[in-house]
């Protein structure tokens, strides 16, 4: 009995989107072959891992096995990078906003320091622009950007484009008093985004939490003092996006990354992991 790689991926995706449609494109087969790859896994183990409605979830049995697969992929992933490019070494300086360092960014670097030991890893988070800003004065060799328009950084690698979600309590948001917002300090897209959306909708609105902090931003939207913006990748599954209250529509949000150095081996196997990583967990 063996199960393929690309098997598990898909199961994986599955398991992430809840959707054969989306499942389908991140891989580059068709919806048929892949329904037909869940059918064929499910025989071989002789178990029902998936059930099948308008948005597919996972069964216990499923649960139990998305825990396997998602080890033996990252495992698979590490062996194939460690033999691809083991010899490499010298410093990388990375930047990146703090949200996603609190999400991805520890995976990431025990990962990537496994397979390649010698490279030494210089990480600072800070806001988008001053990244941006200290890009450009050659303090960073590579940096993940958020941006309202891909044009913005015409030279980066797209990584992902989705729309800025309303997130928090339903029920602190009243049409008849300003919207209480939780942002990031300035220079923030994320905070941009959502006065500017407020303001062109002649919605009033009053700042009851600021922070460059991504845990804090949480801990406060929680606590029911306000409402925030993120990509709907990011909303913790303790809070939930409040569109459907009628509030105005956000610009698009994207995700680029940039560098600096295109023939220094060790920034492009870096690069070339974290887009791998995030396409998985995005």
């Amino acid at each position: 009995m063996s199960i393929d790689i690309i098997t598990i991926q898909s199961f994986i995706f599955i398991a992430e989107t809840g959707s054969i449609t989306k499942t389908a494109e991140k891989v580059g087969r068709s919806q048929s072959a892949i329904s037909q790859q869940m059918l064929k896994l499910e025989n071989l183990l002789g178990k029902s891992l998936l059930l099948r409605d308008k948005a597919i979830s996972l069964t216990n049995e499923g649960e139990i096995f998305l825990s396997y697969a998602k080890k033996i992929f990252s495992l698979h992933s590490e062996m194939i990078d460690r033999f691809k490019n083991p010899e490499l070494e010298g410093e990388v300086r990375f930047g990146l906003p703090e949200n996603f360092a609190s999400l991805f960014l520890t995976d990431i670097l025990i990962q990537f320091s496994r397979i390649h030991p010698r490279i030494l890893l210089k990480i600072e988070c800070d806001l988008t622009l001053n990244l941006f800003d200290r890009f450009q004065k050659k303090e960073f060799d590579l940096v993940l950007v958020k941006m309202n328009r891909p044009e913005d950084f015409p030279s980066g690698v797209d990584v992902l484009s989705e729309p800025l979600k309303w997130v928090g309590n339903a029920e602190i948001v009243n049409n008849d008093r300003p919207i209480p917002l939780v942002l990031s300090l300035q220079p923030c897209v994320y905070r941009a985004s959502a006065i500017k959306a407020l303001e062109n909708a002649g919605r009033s609105w009053r700042l009851v939490f600021s922070s460059p902090s991504y845990a804090g931003t949480i801990a406060a939207v929680k606590a029911g003092m306000g409402i925030t913006v993120m990509p709907h990748t990011m909303i913790p599954k303790e809070l939930e996006s409040i569109d459907f209250l009628g509030l105005p529509i956000l610009e698009d949000t994207h995700l680029s990354l940039l560098k600096h150095h295109k023939n220094n081996a060790a920034i492009n196997s870096l690069e070339e992991f974290v887009l791998k990583q995030l396409n998985t967990k995005l």
